[in-house]
């Protein structure tokens, strides 16, 4: 999935803070959720979000964090 499938950039929303599409919810929230609870108690807080959208968003940012991080080994 790509990121313009679930995230959302817009001056008009949140004053262009990325939030899930079709949401006003910003996708850090889901991501301050996970540091301390469950993406269970995310969704049941945040019902304008669907569990794939949440888990895409998640798989988006490992897919970041694994190329980042293959980049800066390969570059050492």
């Amino acid at each position: 999935m790509k990121a313009q499938d679930v995230i959302e950039i817009s001056s008009e929303i949140l004053a262009g803070t990325p939030v899930f599409k079709g949401t006003r919810v910003a996708i850090k929230t889901l991501f301050d959720y996970l540091e301390v609870s469950s993406l269970d108690d995310f969704l049941e807080g945040f019902p304008t979000v669907t569990r794939n959208q949440a888990e895409a968003v998640i798989e988006l940012a490992a897919n970041l964090l694994y190329t980042y991080t293959n980049h800066y080994e390969a570059a050492a």
